[in-house]
């Protein structure tokens, strides 16, 4: 049986589904477009894959972060984030911002209707990477769901949890100076059992298990939870620290010599009807 939990956004298992009119067209519903993760050797045909059972995991592992723009959800959690923002604000999210550290994933921006910046949220996702290939399994899967494809060889996947949690702190670790010092907020958004490993591996001694509104990083941590024939996310637990929090991981420290109007410079150029947050 195929270790592909869920299929293109939808549940793998499900028989209420066209699945070949699903396939030919390789939508992604989380981004309302063409699935972008392809094989070198197939650029034409996406894989498709967004969660795969592995292991003990509970609902299985998500393994695209876009997996995780399921309802816009993330970005909701992180309303009360913004301090400054009022009713009449207007909400966008804009993606990949570069900043002294690195490119963030996403911004939450609060601004007024003539688009002016009055507030941000720096949002990061995080989801596990995988070792060997998972294109035996998707085929595996086309064959359950008697969908005509081309038969490969059984090849063996794994999760790769030492690099990808090792390559998210340290990222975190060059950023967050930058926030704390604009007095902001980063957040990192994971799945629960990349949470437990890392809770295993590294100190988090100085992580707070209720999430305080004064830390300037902020972990939300999400799992998969079945509803009907389908998977959603549900915010399962946050927790909070600041730079120092963050200071025992290994990592260069950024520049952190910004001020707020330079990065809501950056925001205000790229604020258009496309970036709105709809309910």
């Amino acid at each position: 049986m195929s270790k592909v939990v869920e299929f293109y956004g939808y549940s793998a298992k499900s028989d209420k589904l066209d699945w070949n009119a699903i396939v030919k067209a390789q939508l992604c519903p989380f981004r309302n477009r063409v699935c972008t993760k392809i094989r070198k050797s197939s650029p034409d045909v996406s894989i498709g894959t967004c969660t795969v059972k592995y292991g003990k995991t509970n609902g299985g592992v998500i393994i695209c972060p876009f997996r995780l723009l399921e309802r816009q959800q993330i970005f909701f959690d992180c309303l009360q984030l913004l301090q400054l923002h009022v009713p009449g604000n207007e909400l966008h999210v804009i993606p990949e911002v570069a900043i002294p550290g690195g490119n963030v994933d996403y911004f939450l921006v609060s601004a007024t209707t003539e688009r002016r910046v009055v507030d941000f949220v720096g949002i990061e996702l995080q989801t596990l990477d995988t070792t060997g290939t998972l294109w035996p399994e998707r085929q595996k899967l086309l064959e359950e769901l008697n969908i005509s494809h081309k038969s490969l060889p059984h090849k063996n996947f794994g999760m790769n949890w030492k690099m990808t949690a090792k390559t998210i702190l340290v990222q975190l670790h060059h950023k967050i100076e930058t926030f704390e010092n604009l007095n902001r907020h980063l957040v990192l958004v994971i799945q629960d059992c990349l949470l437990d490993y890392m809770k295993k591996e590294f100190d988090f001694s100085r992580i707070s298990d209720n999430a305080r509104l004064g830390d300037s990083m902020q972990f939300h941590v999400y799992s998969l939870s079945k509803r009907k024939d389908k998977y959603i996310l549900k915010l399962n637990h946050r927790y909070s620290t600041d730079s120092n929090g963050l200071s025992t991981l290994l990592g260069l420290h950024a520049n952190p010599n910004i001020d707020f109007d330079t990065i809501a410079s950056l925001l205000e150029e790229k604020l258009t009807d496309d970036t709105l947050l709809h309910f």
